[in-house]
């Protein structure tokens, strides 16, 4: 792939109370932070090979001596919203020079290195491409150039933001595409979903 090509990579800073609240809610603060560590190895795992640049956006503060070490530029998230947050990392990559950016949670385990390498590849010939989320939203955006009014007026965290987000695509007559849709982890319900492995290695039982 070309260096021209930039993964972002949106992470929480793993403490104790303020990572997955609503797992958090069945589950207890301390297996919903186990959940949410594992959640940040398994993305580190799918994405310390890929052939791009990789930004890693840290919702706080950036990490000392943590998983995000070669290979990794290290930034921190700006914005008063989920929307605000992405589009100003957006608008970093397309100032320091990348021409297809995508971005990503660390919130599934259900997504591969190869959607990632699906997505740059659909980029080549779109404006657009999304992995819609089993929930509504996404769980992948990507864009050849700045079309960041994408984040524009959205109801982040509810049902809308898929259909609002190619809504908002089409009415600009720009291209776009989509990958398989995946589970995201934000309940107990979505956890249950993951794979019998994942789960025994959890310490879950379905």
């Amino acid at each position: 792939m070309s260096t021209k090509n930039l993964l972002i990579i949106f992470t929480k800073n793993p403490e104790l109370g303020k990572v997955k609240t609503r797992l958090a809610r069945t589950i207890g603060d301390e297996r919903a932070l186990t959940v949410y560590k594992a959640l940040l190895d398994y993305t580190h795992k799918i994405t310390k090979d890929l052939d791009v640049e990789k930004h890693v956006y840290y919702s706080n503060e950036i990490g000392e001596n943590d998983l995000w070490k070669a290979g990794f530029k290290k930034y921190v998230q700006e914005g008063a919203d989920l929307g605000i947050r992405m589009k100003n990392a957006f608008l970093n990559g397309f100032a320091e020079g990348y021409e297809n950016i995508v971005i990503i949670g660390s919130d599934m385990f259900a997504i591969t290195e190869n959607h990632l390498k699906e997505a740059f590849e659909k980029l080549s010939s779109n404006d657009v491409v999304i992995g819609p989320a089993e929930d509504g939203g996404y769980y992948l955006l990507g864009m050849q150039k700045d079309q960041t009014f994408v984040f524009d007026h959205k109801e982040w965290s509810t049902e809308s933001v898929f259909p609002d987000t190619v809504k908002d695509i089409q009415e600009r007559n720009l291209s776009f595409d989509t990958i398989e849709t995946l589970n995201d982890i934000d309940t107990e319900e979505d956890l249950m979903k993951s794979s019998d492995e994942v789960l025994e290695k959890l310490g879950f039982v379905k």
